[in-house]
This record gives C-alpha cells, structure tokens and sequence, in this order.
C-alpha cells in the first residue's frame, strides 16, 4: 500500500505542484495511517471503511495531537483517498465521513512598532554572528517571509542593486522588497561576515557558526535569545514576526492583495485576520476615547 502513497506524493508534486511542506506533512500523516491500517490487518485500500478512519482518528485524539495537527491528518486523508477514488483503485470513499475538528482560531501574537525596533536592536556587535543575526532579523522583518523560505534563501535569490529578493515555496515564486536598512545589514553579513561563517561551497544565504545551511531549530533559539535579551514578554517565534509585518502594512493602509502576495497566500481569506485584528484595535481605541468612563480607573 505504500505504493500507492508513493504515486500520491508524485502527483501532488508534479501536479498540484505543492509546497514541500504541504507534501512532507500529507506523506508524514499517511504513512502513519498506512501502519495502522496494516496492523489491523487492512492490505488493500479498497478494504478500508469509514470506521476503520473515524477509529484511527480517535486514536491520534487520544495520543494527545493538537486539534491543528488532528484536521492536518484528515485533509491528508481526505485528499488521499479522493485521489485513489479519481484513480479507480477504490469505488466509494470511505473519507467522506470524516469531520475535522472545530478549531478555536487565537489571534495571532504582534509586536509592537517599539518591540520590533527594540529586537532588532539587540544583534550590534561587530563578530560575524551578531552580523549574521543583524541581517537575518532584518530581512524577516523587512519581507514577512517564512522561516523555511528564509533559512532555504541563496545567495542569489538578493538583489541588492534593486532592494527585493526572489522566495520560493515549492513550485512557486514571489518577489518581495525590503528596506534601506535591511539592505545595509545584508551588505554587513554578505562582505564582513559570511566569507568567515560558510565553509566550503555553500548556495545558502545563512549558514550556522559551523558553516553548515541554517536550520529552523538554530533560528529558533536566535529569535528565543534576542527577545529574551530585549525584556520582551510575549512568547515570540518566526512566525510572530511574520505576523508583525503583515499587521503593521495593514495598519498603515497597505493594500490587502499586496500583503496576500508578499505573504505567499493562496487564499485571500487567510489574509483577511490582519482586518479583523485592525478592526478590533481601531474599535477599542474609539471607545476608549469617546466613553465617559473607559478611562475611570
């Protein structure tokens, strides 16, 4: 049966043309199913029944997985066997059933103009890693990207001359700009940096102090340091800073479909959040301002 996942994963890549983290995730909840599926004694997709699905997802429940990662498991599923059903391996699917969870949407973290500024702050020395830190901080703020799409960047991908870099995700491509500033911490790290840091032939734009591509886990603890270092409180990530950059464009009346394509957003409604959050904090601000009593202590 594992087959079978194979030629999905093939499909989806030279198809649908998903991202890598789309497809390592679907093949991930897959064969974890396809385990399941063989220890019950299944061998054939074609034998597979709703209970046999709505069983492994309690299952996966009961270990204890985010309701995020339980609606991940069934989407991948979902798609799998659509997919076996458009390809004739099965005549009914038995996914069909399946409901994913509802999840309790949180509004995202966001710094404030004054906390970004204060994190960038902290990377100001001269040796080739506060350098490094200066310029990865710098670019993730200034273009809102992922942090795979930031650690998988090459030297190639910047553009210093016109200010913008080239990002990839998967199949698909988008140019972002960033800044004067950003473009000066790029400079830094690419000529008095980077040569000292990479060791042997490297494509990538970041390498870690040992000269290998920069991982998301090394990152992780640079974003985790820095903010500890600045006294900032709120539980910061990668992912809060791509939040940040989003929230303050839209703050500042940048056009919703631009910030969509600087994002890589399939879907507009993804982008959408960054409304509502700016909605919410302009209605607070007018009510703290014409109530009588919002500002009685």
């Amino acid at each position: 049966m594992l087959q079978k996942i194979e030629e999905f994963v093939d499909y989806l890549t030279n198809v649908k043309r998903a991202s890598k983290n789309t497809i390592a995730s679907y093949k991930r909840d897959l064969v974890k199913l396809n385990n399941y599926l063989t220890d019950s004694g299944i061998v054939k997709y074609a034998e597979v029944n709703s209970t046999n699905l709505n069983s492994y997802v309690l299952m996966i429940e009961k270990q204890g997985m985010s309701t995020a990662t339980v609606s991940r498991n069934i989407a991948s599923i979902k798609a799998f066997f659509l997919y076996l059903l458009k390809q004739g391996v099965i005549s009914e699917d038995p996914s069909e059933t399946l409901k994913p969870p509802k999840i309790e949407k949180k509004a995202p973290v966001i710094l404030t103009i004054e906390e970004i500024n204060l994190l960038l702050e902290q990377p100001n020395g001269s040796a080739p890693k506060d350098i490094r830190d200066k310029a990865m901080l710098e670019l993730l703020y200034a273009t809102g990207i992922r942090v795979s799409e930031l650690i998988g960047l090459r030297v190639k991908d910047v553009n210093l001359s016109m200010n913008f870099l080239q990002c990839r995700d998967g199949n698909k491509e988008r140019v972002i700009p960033f800044t004067n500033e950003t473009k000066a911490a790029l400079e830094n790290y690419l000529y008095n940096a980077r040569e000292i840091m990479c060791k042997g032939d490297q494509e990538c734009l970041f390498t870690n102090c040992q000269g290998a591509p920069m991982t998301r886990q090394g990152f992780w603890k640079i974003i985790k340091y820095y903010s500890a270092k600045a006294g900032i409180k709120k539980d910061i990530t990668p992912h809060t800073i791509r939040h940040s950059f989003a929230m303050h464009l839209v703050n500042n009346g940048a056009d919703l479909k631009a910030v969509q394509e600087m994002l890589g957003h399939s879907d507009i409604s993804t982008t959408q959040i960054y409304i509502k959050n700016n909605m919410n904090n302009k209605i607070k601000e007018v009510y703290e301002k014409a109530h009588p009593r919002a500002q009685v202590s």
